[in-house]
């Protein structure tokens, strides 16, 4: 396969010093897995550690292709070699919340929070508001979609106040980071079955958006729209407003294929699982609906 790969190929030159090895060759991995083709990813990656056991890149690759196959115990034994690699902090960043995805496919909250809370405090013993926002609310939506809701409004205080703690913080900074925090809780009343505080949040996070410093956002209001419809259970509201989503997204494809499957529409609901399973994405959005997906059609 690596042959393979590389035919027609000039000789690789040698790798510039600090650079990892195996660098040219993950990426055609990278390519492979893109493409949904991750047992071809996977034979790549195999033949990097073979010849280059101590590629960090290498190591982190494998066990993100082993997660979307399903193979979190084998993946979790190259992310362990990966965080043991890390030779920076941006590498061991990259290693510590690659561990932490790896159990969000298994909805293990309590273990990925082993692994992200190990980047947030990264972040903030550097100042890093932002980032340790972001890696917050990462972790807060894990934990959400995990079922731990406690946890889930832990975090996402978290990074709603470290959001705001930005240095020199512009209004539209803030503005994002009060939309985000409305956003969350009214997901967490919804699933909480609070329909009434949810639907506050909603209006406050709408509020927010309208004043139209954070265009960027606009994806993200039907979603909370349709996701609270689809946890206090008003399912045609659910359809109409996910549908109006990113379509990109495969949690949002998700809800939709539940949705469909609250209305009695099977057929339909088939059709959104399936899609689920072209994304390729090793994050929160996927680690959620994909094992899902599979989950639902295995059964059909």
């Amino acid at each position: 396969m690596l042959c393979a790969a590389t035919a027609g190929a000039q000789p690789p030159s040698s790798p510039a010093a600090g650079q990892d090895p195996a660098a040219d060759v993950v990426r055609q991995g990278q390519q492979k897995a893109r493409e949904g083709q991750h047992e071809e990813a996977l034979a790549i990656y195999r033949q990097a550690l073979a010849k280059w056991p101590d590629s960090f890149a290498a190591q982190v690759q494998t066990g993100v292709v082993l997660d979307l196959m399903g193979q979190y115990s084998e993946a979790r034994t190259h992310l362990k070699k990966a965080i043991e690699l890390a030779s920076t902090p941006q590498n061991k960043a990259q290693a510590l919340r690659t561990m932490a995805m790896s159990y969000a496919f298994e909805r293990n909250c309590g273990d990925a929070a082993k692994y992200a809370s190990q980047v947030y405090e990264m972040h903030v013993a550097a100042k890093e508001s932002f980032n340790a926002g972001e890696v917050a609310n990462e972790l807060a939506r894990v934990c959400l979609e995990s079922g731990d809701l406690d946890e889930a409004s832990k975090w996402y205080r978290r990074g709603y106040e470290n959001g705001l703690q930005e240095p020199d913080l512009k209004p539209d900074r803030r503005d994002l980071w009060e939309f985000r925090w409305e956003h969350a809780q009214a997901r967490l009343a919804a699933r909480r079955g609070n329909k009434v505080e949810a639907q506050k949040h909603v209006e406050a996070a709408k509020a927010i958006f309208d004043k139209g410093t954070n265009p960027n956002q606009a994806p993200f209001v039907p979603y909370l729209v349709g996701y609270v419809a689809f946890y206090t259970g008003d399912h045609q509201t659910a359809l109409a407003e996910l549908q109006k989503g990113n379509q990109n997204d495969p949690f949002i494809l998700s809800l939709i294929a539940q949705t469909y499957e609250k209305l009695g529409d099977p057929a339909k609901a088939r059709e959104y699982y399936e899609r689920v399973l072209q994304s390729n994405a090793h994050n929160p959005t996927n680690a959620y609906a994909r094992p899902l997906a599979k989950e639902k059609l295995s059964k059909k």
